[in-house]
């Protein structure tokens, strides 16, 4: 967005449960929103897991592979999809999970690939989106600082540098006492890379700390309904919860800009009615030896700032003062 220095990823995901029309929907959510880019998953499920009859955390993996069936759109569908990006004004990409998915994306020039936490130490592949020249994002959840390190020396040996890392809690939803988003000023520091933060949370409480520890991309899960079956929905914002997010993130990095100089011209209009100063306590007379008693330290601002009060205590004034007049240093 005009004058922000942070990008703001509305994650949509798969949470249209492959329904163009969904998708659609999802986009005007993230335009309404006020995201800088929506960004979708093209799963091909069959080369993601290994096929067989088993357990997957608490799912059935048969469970899971149907159910990102039913999640997928069609190839040709995401052009049409791209192309209402386009129409809404919104930067459309994808996280990507193999090379086909990778060459379905890029017919689409988006502005960066994403590379979800599963694959930070696929680096065969990360090598093959290096190669085609994109911006990438990686997040860099389930990972070591080792696994961080290990792959993006690898993308050094072919002279790629266009990346950004994504602090990433895997967990989902992530509960802001396991956010971890100090973690974010390590990254910057140990690799020189943008960094950002993948947020898992239920509310920008993290988000707002992670810009404030270096964080200058941020990517949030979003639905238009929680209640639907998949498995990103129930984690995920509405729109509501999504434009206050994005909302709140403008408004973090509107406190954080450091203006040409210290005290605005907003806050001098404050200064001069809540600073104290020096006034005489009572009518002084020329030759007086001013004295404590003599002098109050009150609002609003005058000629001598409280912390000249010992310029004053001792002198003798030249001049007669009114009670409540405000000391000058021309009068001693």
């Amino acid at each position: 967005m005009d004058n922000s220095n942070i990008h703001i990823i509305a994650e949509a995901g798969t949470n249209h449960n492959g329904n163009l029309d969904k998708a659609k929907e999802l986009v005007d959510i993230a335009c309404n929103a006020k995201a800088d880019s929506v960004k979708f998953q093209i799963i091909y499920p069959w080369g993601l897991y290994l096929p067989g009859d088993y357990e997957y955390g608490h799912y059935d993996i048969k469970k899971v592979i149907q159910i990102r069936e039913d999640g997928m759109l069609k190839d040709e569908e995401y052009d049409e999809l791209a192309a209402y990006c386009k129409e809404k004004e919104i930067a459309f990409t994808a996280s990507v999970f193999d090379e086909r998915g990778l060459d379905l994306l890029l017919k689409f020039d988006p502005p960066y690939v994403k590379m979800a936490s599963c694959d930070l130490n696929n680096i065969r592949f990360l090598k093959q989106v290096a190669e085609r020249g994109k911006r990438m994002i990686i997040s860099t959840g389930m990972s070591t600082m080792q696994d961080v390190e290990k792959s993006l020396n690898e993308l050094a040996k072919i002279n790629f540098d266009d990346i950004v890392l994504l602090h990433c809690v895997s967990v989902y939803p992530a509960f802001l006492e396991k956010a971890n988003v100090g973690f974010i000023k390590t990254l910057k520091e140990k690799f020189g890379f943008p960094v950002g933060y993948s947020d898992h949370t239920g509310n920008s409480i993290a988000a707002a700390m992670a810009l404030a520890n270096g964080a200058e991309w941020f990517e949030k899960h979003f639905t238009a309904d929680r209640t639907q079956e998949g498995f990103d929905h129930a984690y995920a914002m509405e729109e509501e919860g999504m434009t206050q997010y994005v909302k709140d993130l403008r408004d973090a990095e509107k406190a954080m800009i450091i203006p040409d100089q210290k005290i605005s011209d907003a806050e001098r209009y404050t200064r001069k009615r809540a600073r104290r100063s020096l006034y005489a306590a009572k009518d002084l007379t020329a030759g007086t030896v001013i004295s404590d008693e003599d002098v109050l330290i009150v609002r609003p601002e005058g000629i001598m700032d409280a912390d000249q009060i010992d310029l004053l205590i001792g002198s003798k004034l030249n001049t007669d003062m009114k009670q409540y007049q405000a000391f000058s240093p021309d009068f001693i």
